[in-house]
This record gives structure tokens, sequence and C-alpha cells, in this order.
């Protein structure tokens, strides 16, 4: 009798396995027979395409994710192992379905190595975490406390243009990376942190680790075996990606401690710290950081969650908006033509502007509309966040009848989507008029995608284009700028955002 149930749970095993084994063989043909309808390199035994992509440095990774849209006409997929089956997205008419969904959402598995970065904040979560993470983060957008974090926008540029007149007065080349980024680091600590930058040690050593970071992370996804966390620890490259850690959460870490014994002053009763209050008020200046600790208070946040958000919108806020920032006067150095213009039409707002002073006031951009256009297609050109990356979760049915099915990883090149020569005619040429009124309503919305697009968009996006308005608004109105990095002399990588190895450089030039 005993043998006999030996016998017949053995049988049961087995008929599992096998079971499992046809299924498995059933969902990787049906994905193989569905992302095969895109082209793509040729597929070998064992090894899939990945001879396409190992052993690629950051330069390399760059320049060949530009070459294949072309080599295959358009988006193109990647077969690797089984969990590595890739579609990489670089036309409209498959971002838009994806991007525009409410269910397909989740970030892809390759976010996971940002884990030990950027813990499980609003970049990295999904589901019922990141809905909740988005709730208590949208009010602290809200427009009065913008208008506040403008005033500090002024502040900040206001020894950004004491920088630049003593650059000009030496007839001194400007290395725009090191300057913005500063700039950035700056705004960001005092309007969604709420310090400054000043009180806080370790701001060189974090923006410098943030690059040796980016590439850490890049060597681990081009090579397969480094995916499995076991061969991370004993190859070492844990052990080097936690040093650099260290300094970089240290200073994350300071800011909250500092803006958590300020909030405790704020008031004597933590009571009259209501949402109405925080949001509305023009009186004083609160920062986002101010909501994840009202939060904390009320017991829907804790410590490490807070941790998570404040080293994610210390990244976020400051590496993205610098990005934008260096490639904006870069190509205005180009285009001397587009920058007078810009420079003409601040002109005129600031000749109409009567007790203001000075500055410009949020009210005031809305009359740069030419401005605003050149903004934007330098956005489109050079997307601070030229990739992101999904995991389709259902299957996502195309217009042309084919299928991304559920389990496929989808890669959105920004940096190519905003190509698309369906959606931008001569897409590589500098044409600010793309954003008239008229040139915006008949284009896909899905085309242009600096900031995402759909239910995953920046969050901060509205923030980020006041501030880069503020920078170039007062920049342009003081000095004129030169070009001397040439396009072809830019070394671009792949990296959390977009940036070269060489230092992208202009010239400023006092306008007399």
């Amino acid at each position: 009798m005993i043998q006999w149930i030996q016998n017949f749970l053995c049988f049961v095993c087995v008929l599992l396995l096998v079971v499992h084994v046809l299924q498995t063989i059933d969902k990787q043909g049906r994905l193989f027979r569905a992302l095969n309808k895109f082209a793509g390199p040729p597929v070998r035994p064992i090894i899939g395409t990945l001879s396409e992509v190992l052993f690629l440095d950051q330069a390399k990774t760059f320049q060949r994710a530009r070459l294949w849209p072309k080599r295959y006409g358009g988006s193109y997929r990647f077969w690797g192992s089984r969990r590595m089956c890739v579609l990489n997205i670089v036309r409209v008419r498959e971002a838009e379905p994806l991007l525009a969904s409410v269910k397909n959402t989740d970030k892809s598995r390759f976010y996971k190595f940002l884990h030990p970065f950027l813990g499980l904040g609003l970049l990295n979560s999904a589901g019922s975490k990141w809905m909740h993470r988005r709730r208590i983060l949208t009010p602290t957008f809200h427009f009065n406390i913008l208008n506040g974090f403008h005033q500090t926008f002024l502040e900040e540029c206001e020894q950004l243009l004491s920088t630049l007149s003593h650059h000009a007065s030496s007839n001194k080349a400007t290395d725009l990376r090191p300057l913005m980024s500063r700039f950035t680091l700056s705004t960001i600590c005092e309007t969604s942190m709420g310090v400054k930058l000043s009180s806080i040690a370790g701001a060189d050593e974090y923006r410098q680790k943030l690059y040796r970071i980016g590439e850490l992370l890049v060597y681990r996804l081009m090579r397969p075996w480094m995916h499995l966390d076991s061969i991370c620890t004993i190859t070492g490259y844990r052990k080097a990606l936690n040093k650099l850690l260290r300094p970089v959460h240290a200073f994350t870490t300071s800011i909250i401690n500092q803006r958590r014994d300020q909030f405790k002053q704020l008031s004597n009763n933590i009571e009259d710290l209501t949402e109405e209050n925080i949001y509305t008020s023009t009186k004083k200046r609160y920062a986002m950081l101010d909501s994840l600790l009202l939060a904390e208070e009320k017991h829907q946040i804790d410590e490490e969650g807070i941790r998570e958000e404040v080293d994610t919108f210390t990244f976020e806020g400051h590496d993205t908006t610098a990005s934008a920032l260096v490639f904006i006067f870069f190509t205005l150095a180009r285009e001397q033509q587009v920058q007078e213009r810009i420079y003409n039409e601040i002109s005129r707002v600031h000749a109409s502007k009567t007790s203001e002073g000075k500055w410009f006031t949020p009210q005031d951009y809305t009359e740069m509309k030419f401005m605003d256009r050149a903004i934007k297609e330098c956005l489109r050109l050079w997307p601070p966040v030229p990739f992101i990356s999904r995991a389709v979760t259902e299957d996502i049915i195309l217009a042309d009848g084919n299928m991304i099915p559920a389990g496929v990883v989808v890669n959105v090149h920004i940096f190519d989507l905003h190509r698309d020569p369906e959606q931008f005619p001569n897409p590589d040429e500098f044409d600010a008029d793309r954003f008239l009124p008229e040139n915006v309503d008949r284009r896909n919305p899905y085309a242009y995608v600096p900031f995402s697009a759909g239910p995953r968009n920046c969050v901060g996006q509205k923030y980020a284009m006041m501030e880069l308005k503020a920078v170039v608004a007062h920049t342009l109105l003081q000095f004129k700028v030169l070009p001397v990095t040439h396009l072809e002399e830019i070394n671009f990588v792949a990296d959390l955002v977009l940036r070269s190895t060489n230092p992208i450089e202009v010239t400023f030039v006092a306008r007399s």
C-alpha cells in the first residue's frame, strides 16, 4: 500500500512537471510568434540576440541604440533568455497604446537595479504603493506652491548670473554640466526639501558619485549574468555600488534630519498643519518634504518611505533639469537666429514691466510664447530622460493587428520616438514652429513625451518648465551665448539621464 502511494505521488509530480514544461513552451511560443512580427537581429541558438548587446560600454550602447532603428526600419525586438523578451519602441504607433494604458503601468524588471539607489519610491514602485505615494506628492506642486518656488529660482539665478558675468569678463568658455548641476541641486534642495544646499555637507561628492553609479548600472544591464544578485555579490559589484551609495544616502539623510527639526518648529500644534494651510497659503514657503513629514505624522508613510522619496526627488529633480539646461544652451548657441528672436521677445516683455523690478514673474512667461516653443523643441531633440522601460502585464493590441503580449519588457526610446519621421518631418532639424498650436493639434499627443505620458507622467513637469523658463529668460536677457563644442564632438553615453563623457562648452558674452 505504501509503495503504491509513493508510485502515485511520483506519477503526479512527473505529470505536473510535464504540464509546467508544456505551458512554458506554449508561452514562449506565443511570445516568439508575436514578437517575431517585428524586425530584429538574427536569433541564434541558446544566446538568441544577446551577441548584439554583450560587453558594450556606455558610449557604444548609446550609438547602437541609434543604429538599430535605422537598420530595422522602426521598432525592433531582442531575444535573450526566457526572462529577456524585449521590444524596443521608437515609433508612436507602438508607444501610444502602451503609454496611454491604465493597466500596463509597472516598470520593468530592469528598474530593480535602481532599488539600492532609490528604493521603491514614486519612480520605481507599482500598484497601490505607487498610487498612494502619488496622492501624497501631487498636491505639493499646487499653483501657489510653484509660485513660491519661483522666488527661489530667482535667488539662485542671481548667483548663476554672477558666475556667468565672471566667465564673460575673463572671456572664459563655460563647461555647462557642473554649472547647471550645482544650480539645479541648489534649487531642488531649497524648494522641494526646504533646506539650503550650503548647510548640507557633501554636495559635490553627491553629484560626482551619481555619474559613477550610472556607469555601474549600465554595466550590469548589458551583462545578463550580472542580473543575478548572487553574481553581483561574488564579483564585487555590490560592494563597489554600496561604497558609492554611502555618501549619496548620507547626503539625503542629512537633508531629512535638518528639515524634520525645522518642521517640528513650524507649529506648536501639529494639527495646525492642515493640507489647506500647506497647499493654499501664499505667506509661507512649504516644501515637498513637509508633505511627507506631515504624512508621517498621520502614519501614512514611514521613515524608510520618506527616504525613498527624498532620494528619488533629489536625484530626478536636479539631474534631469540640469541635463535639459545643458542642451538648451548648447542648442541656442548653435541656433543664433532662434536665440536672437527669444532675446527680442523677452526684451519686449521686460521693457513693459513697471513696478516688479528686473525680475520676471510667472505671469510674464505666458507672454514669451516663442521661448516656450523653443524650449520644447530643445527637449524634443535632447530629452533629459532618453529611455524608459515597462513590463507588459496585459496583451496590447496594436492598430495594425499586431500584438505586444503580456510577459514582454518594452523599452521606449524617447530619444528616437522624438525623431519619428511620421510625426516630425526632418526630425534632426531645429524647428520651434513644430509647437505652434495648429501643429500640436495635428500631431499624436504621444509623439512628444519628455516628461513621459499617461498615468505615469512626471509629477514635477510644471516645476521643471518654470525653472527652465526662469533660467533661460534671465540669462539671455543679460548674455549672448556663442558655440564652442560642436555636435559631432559630443560623446553621448547611455545613462539614467542624457549626458556625454566630454564637456559641453559655450561662451557667455555680456550684452551691452
